[in-house]
């Protein structure tokens, strides 16, 4: 066990010392050390619940023979971090949990990891550390948060809340209904409701094989997900046992199953960075363009809010991702799970109780996948559509750009009403480098959806967006404003062509007018110039390459 290196031979006496005092007893050392890796935090909803959890994958751990052992690391809720200075610091947090996680497990020589995760950065943070330490792993994802309900109506954070913003100025809402939805619409703990990016990386790293089978939609109240920990615990025991590690599950071909399940959900543009890192951290090259090759030939089964009207609950109520995998069971590869199923085994088992919320293929809400990359003189290195958000009116759009160098700027015009139907909004120097920390634009895409304008104004950008995005929104855009890319050259009134069919995003401008353009543009002073974002900025890769720190290049 890689554990003996703390626990035996004369020379680990004071280490066997250390170790009873915590409570280790002379008979157990012998057993199997597990890092119980916990995001506990009382100020994420998706959080709230875990204490029980981690008492539940402790008694699994002993119930299988090993001795568990409780580590944390931090979380950030995006939706609380949104809108200002907070969000710079999300999207870093992922390769800071990473990296925790390798100095803690390094540190202490354990056997084995569960890892206790829910929300946007921690999963795909604690996954990029499974895949790096390549030591037996079960991730618990700790379940989807039920839909509110207010006047007998199922409601959710995005269009509850932050849509209710942009209808509160445009007068269509007043603050006091604003104030009694806003008290309903998350109403306990686990992710939020709806197909954002908290919830669509629960299901990618079940889709990998890295979560039990129905852990993804269990939802976070529930004595299922008690029982999904406590066997978890018992997992990784047996992984143990027989060797098997995340690189043996973790493959290309189990990466092209979660974005295929991915595509199918039509889930979070964010999966666009999170699963490349987690794969680079594997040892698997994944380009941006197989998001694309896949949803290509991927149907949109399923229809989740913001894009559709039904909740993770009702997924979680048809079958879970074993019922998902079923119905795209002729397009995913028959693979190795944490649990040491197959995945095909699993498929046998799954039963689609309510093929209205999961439908056969050949009646698909959509034909192609919920995410599409597009490429054009904005974007040669590409940028990320949710398409499944995006109504059909809007997916070809012409028009003329208004711009901003960062999201308050564009936050503020927009609340002042200055943001009119036929426009395209660029927000640029948000983007890795540029934000620095690449911040979600969720509060203005729901401010111009709450006023009525996400059929007639589409916006652009360097930086990310929710999973909660809805409308023509084209974020992740490569090479960045602040790496002297196409969308920091852009004037308004320029003319923006879109075609998400085509995947085609280009500005209306000549090859000639934009070197001059670049010609005269100065690289601007970075937004802020101390603490750990000066750092990250510094590291950070492009969006098309997963926002990884470009030290990971080195050979």
């Amino acid at each position: 066990m890689r554990s003996d290196k703390i626990k035996k031979g004369v020379e680990r006496s004071p280490s066997r010392s250390l170790l009873y005092a915590t409570g280790v007893t002379e008979k157990s050392m012998d057993n199997p050390f597990i890092a119980i890796i916990s995001s506990f935090t009382d100020i994420i909803p998706g959080h709230i619940g875990f204490r029980d959890l981690e008492r539940a994958i402790e008694r699994g751990i002993h119930s299988g023979g090993g001795n568990a052992f409780l580590s944390s690391v931090p979380g950030v809720c995006d939706g609380i971090a949104m809108g200002h200075r907070g969000m710079h610091f999300s999207l870093p947090t992922r390769d800071l949990i990473a990296d925790m996680i390798e100095c803690v497990v390094e540190a202490h020589a354990f056997d084995g990891m569960v890892m206790l995760t829910n929300c946007d950065k921690i999963t795909p943070g604690m996954m990029q550390a499974a895949a790096r330490l390549n030591i037996p792993t079960v991730v618990v994802t700790a379940g989807p948060m039920m839909a509110g309900i207010y006047k007998q109506q199922r409601r959710s954070l995005v269009r509850d809340t932050f849509e209710a913003v942009g209808q509160v100025q445009a007068g269509t809402m007043s603050c006091s209904e604003m104030t009694k939805i806003e008290k309903e619409a998350c109403p306990g703990p686990g992710s939020c409701s709806g197909m954002y990016t908290a919830n669509t990386m629960a299901c990618v790293a079940e889709s990998i094989g890295m979560s039990l089978e129905g852990c993804a939609t269990a939802l976070a109240v529930s004595g299922k997900k008690r029982r999904i920990a406590f066997d978890s615990g018992l997992a990784v025991m047996d992984l143990i046992k027989k060797d098997v590690r995340p690189r043996d599950i973790m493959t290309k071909k189990a990466f092209e199953n979660a974005i295929r399940v991915d595509m199918a959900l039509g889930g979070s543009t964010n999966t666009a960075l999170h699963i490349p890192a987690i794969a680079h951290e594997a040892g698997v090259s994944l380009p941006l363009n197989m998001f694309d090759k896949i949803s290509r030939t991927t149907p949109q089964i399923c229809s989740v809010r913001p894009g559709g009207e039904d909740f993770i609950e009702d997924i979680e109520y048809a079958g879970g991702i074993p019922a998902v995998l079923k119905e795209l069971r002729s397009k995913i590869y028959d693979l190795q799970t944490v649990n040491l199923k197959s995945t095909h085994k699993i498929i046998r088992s799954a039963v689609n109780q309510n093929p209205e919320v999961i439908r056969p293929i050949a009646k698909a809400f959509k034909k192609q996948g919920g995410i599409a990359v597009l490429y054009g003189n904005i974007a040669t290195d590409g940028a990320i559509v949710k398409q499944s958000a995006v109504a059909l009116e809007m997916m070809k759009f012409k028009g003329k750009a208004v711009c901003f160098d960062s999201e308050e700027a564009a936050m503020k015009k927009i609340m002042a009403g200055k943001v009119k139907a036929g426009q395209v909004v660029i927000v640029r120097y948000e983007g890795p480098k540029g934000g620095p920390g690449m911040r979600e634009m969720l509060a203005p895409t729901a401010a111009i959806a709450g006023m009525g304008l996400q059929n007639s104004v589409a916006l652009i950008t360097d930086g990310r967006f929710s999973g909660g995005t809805r409308g023509p929104c084209i974020g992740h855009v490569s090479p960045e404003a602040m790496e002297g890319g196409v969308i920091g050259l852009i004037k308004n009134g320029d003319i923006i062509e879109i075609d998400i069919p085509k995947r085609k995003i280009n500005l209306a401008v000549s090859n000639s007018e934009l070197k001059r353009r670049k010609a005269k543009w100065k690289k601007p002073q970075p937004k802020i110039k101390s603490g750990y974002l000066v750092r990250y900025a510094q590291s950070v890769s492009s969006a098309a390459q997963g926002a990884i720190h470009k030290d990971k290049f080195c050979e």
